[in-house]
């Protein structure tokens, strides 16, 4: 039995003081830091000026980070929406005899396997470009002038195609998550309801849609952290002109508060640290939410 107990400390004693020194610490210096005024995150705590919740304030009070959060909001729910529905609809489909579904999936999921900026890149050069890009072509093919001379970079359509191309590249992901649970449902289910006269809309309906409510939950929760961490599609469409904030995220104003931005010394850490701070907290609001609205209620099959 002490030699048990032994082997177990031995085997996690690496393990909880990676955790400590990788995870828990820097989580509760973070914490420390956000109500400090702190201009560097290497600075010694020695030198950091306590200044209570004067970080949170002036985030409330920065225009700048307030738009950075409505862009947040829009994206998580907008784009939530958007890439929910596209992605069932593919699971639906694709679970249900089609042809070639095996190819189909592959297609689809193609995108998350490419790296972020090279799709990025893909979209901004071959798609969106004003003068060749696929739109361009697409509505003067058409003989829609009006259309095909928008300027999908800049103005009030930049944020816009930035959400599209998002869009696109995280619709496989979700779609596989979507077809693992609905490939749990057993098929008898379909089989009785077909026999008492259920077409398929009914069949989605009362059957698919209840039996896979505990995967919404998980969608919901990787689409909150994927929204959070929105930080190389922004930079990707992000503008060399510092009034241009149409793209801008919060994970991306809490890079620029520690780091500085370009042609920039100024730095605030304490400000960052308020940043990240208040992500974890709204990651964890939406978990509990979602916990609380949606009950699993999933059967034993």
């Amino acid at each position: 039995m002490k030699q048990n107990k032994k082997m177990i400390v031995c085997f996690l004693t690496p393990a909880l003081f990676f955790f400590i020194v990788m995870y828990l610490y820097p989580i509760i210096r973070t914490i420390i830091m956000s109500f400090f005024n702190v201009e560097g995150v290497s600075d010694p705590m020695s030198e950091w000026s306590f200044n209570g919740i004067g970080n949170y304030q002036k985030l409330i009070e920065t225009q700048l980070f307030r738009t950075s959060m409505m862009n947040m909001l829009k994206i998580f729910i907008i784009g939530g929406i958007a890439v929910m529905l596209i992605a069932l609809l593919f699971a639906v489909i694709l679970t249900s005899g089609v042809r070639f579904k095996a190819f189909w999936r592959a297609v689809i999921y193609v995108p998350n396997i490419i790296n972020a900026v090279a799709i990025a890149t893909m979209w901004i050069q071959y798609v969106f470009n004003k003068r060749f890009g696929l739109l361009h072509s697409f509505f003067t093919a058409l003989g829609l002038e009006d259309l095909a001379s928008i300027d999908y970079m800049n103005g009030k359509w930049k944020f816009w195609s930035l959400l599209i191309a998002f869009c696109f590249g995280s619709v496989g992901y979700f779609m596989l998550i979507f077809i693992s649970g609905i490939e749990r449902i057993p098929a008898d289910y379909y089989e009785a309801a077909t026999i008492d006269g259920a077409n398929k809309l009914k069949q989605f309906s009362f059957i698919t849609l209840p039996l896979i409510k505990g995967v919404f939950k998980t969608c919901t929760t990787f689409w909150t952290i994927a929204v959070i961490g929105f930080f190389v599609w922004s930079q990707m469409w992000a503008s060399p002109q510092p009034s241009d904030n149409a793209t801008i995220t919060p994970v991306v104003y809490m890079y620029n508060a520690v780091f500085g931005t370009t042609g920039s010394t100024s730095r605030d850490a304490g400000v960052g640290a308020a940043v990240g701070i208040l992500m974890a907290v709204i990651v964890l609001v939406v978990f509990g939410l979602v916990n609380l609205l949606v009950k699993d209620d999933d059967l034993e099959f």
